[in-house]
């Protein structure tokens, strides 16, 4: 047996330059993974969220009241929208997750405040994701200290004490002991399932053409549209098997609030479902072997963690990025599932978080079909 060789070690290198070269997919992972998390990290990622959406419930207005709304938007953090003219309406924004906060002015609140009763202003907050809505809670005290401090002068300068005249109560709904495991636990289903099942589904088709079984497929009458539905339900089943387990986890290890319906739980587990099998079955029709079919689970799956608000609070995320995040499936899963178990939402607050997944599904599903007649071509 002859000793090492420079020349053929040489040629195996010059080899597996050319084959990584012919593998574009493979050359775009190199290349696009690094530039994908320095644009994520780099620019939408912010866990410091600012400019929240606050209604605001003003039964008495006053110079005093109107202050402190105006500390609160220049403040940064609040974002005060038109007044709203009753709580129901504020209580169904927030169950809708249109705003993240309610300031409710109080009747009588100047004339207490006048008075020197130390009278409170009420801020409810959705805190069914603690970090997006701390550091705005955070600054409420300061805010009322602000406002007594240029307010209350000439004749009402006796009123300024050492500690603010007036309160603020904060009450954090859905969450009130502010939990990070209520949030992500239900979170966490839609990330399992879309980790698993894209890439499970993903390697559906190109395994059989590596095996050389899909030639038996194609010889057959079948439609691609029977193909590409008969290999997904298999993997419903799986699905509905991982909900089960996190949720009998979610209940018996971390005791997580079951406000809501179960039928409504999984109807939209089996939405989700939908949505990331037809996402695994295109990208398994896109890929030439299963190594390809691996690095584009990871091109999807990488902006769908980082962009649902699951690891970060989706409102400190700049406008083009939550508009990205507002196309993935998992965004809307994720506010589905928080506001089944923690809201108790029913069918009209979860509405606008199903239309989006049910239109992703068939555009996906439609791209599925046109490739997989191409590969019978």
């Amino acid at each position: 047996m002859s000793g090492w060789s420079w020349t053929r070690w040489w040629g195996i290198v010059l080899k597996e330059f050319r084959q990584l070269r012919r593998d574009r997919v493979s050359f775009a992972m190199v290349i696009g993974v690094p530039i994908i998390q320095m644009v994520l990290f780099g620019y939408a990622i912010n866990s410091d969220p600012r400019h929240l959406p606050t209604a605001v419930i003003v039964h008495e207005p006053s110079e005093f009241t109107r202050s402190f709304v105006a500390a609160m938007q220049h403040s940064s953090y609040f974002d005060v929208l038109p007044a709203l003219d009753s709580e129901a309406l504020a209580t169904a924004a927030l169950d809708r997750g249109e705003v993240m906060f309610v300031l409710t002015v109080p009747p009588g609140f100047t004339r207490s405040l006048l008075r020197g009763e130390r009278p409170d202003l009420l801020v409810e907050a959705d805190a069914t994701d603690p970090t997006a809505t701390g550091m705005a809670l955070s600054v409420l005290p300061e805010l009322a200290r602000q406002v007594a401090l240029r307010e209350l002068d000439g004749p009402w300068l006796k009123l300024r004490p050492a500690d603010p005249p007036f309160g603020v109560i904060v009450h954090r709904r859905y969450n009130p002991e502010g939990i990070t495991q209520y949030n992500i636990i239900p979170g966490l289903m839609g990330v399992v399932m879309s980790m698993t099942l894209v890439m499970m589904t993903g390697l559906a088709m190109t395994r059989e053409r590596e095996r050389g079984t899909m030639e038996n497929l194609l010889a057959t009458p079948v439609q691609p549209l029977e193909v590409i539905t008969g290999k997904i339900v298999p993997y419903v089943l799986i699905g509905l098997v991982q909900a089960t387990v996190i949720l009998l986890g979610a209940r018996g290890l971390f005791d997580v609030p079951f406000s809501g319906n179960l039928l409504a739980v999984y109807l939209a587990a089996l939405l989700f479902i939908a949505a990331s099998l037809a996402v695994g079955i295109t990208l398994s029709s896109l890929a030439r072997n299963q190594l390809q079919a691996v690095q584009l689970t990871i091109f999807y799956f990488l902006p769908n963690i980082l962009l649902s608000g699951f690891m970060f609070p989706f409102r400190g995320m700049p406008e083009w990025a939550q508009r990205i995040g507002s196309i993935l499936p998992l965004t809307h899963f994720n506010r589905l599932m928080r506001g089944i178990l923690l809201k108790g939402n029913g069918w009209a607050e979860q509405w606008p978080h199903i239309w989006p997944q049910l239109l992703f599904t068939a555009l996906v599903m439609l791209v599925a079909v046109l490739a997989y007649r191409k590969t019978l071509d």
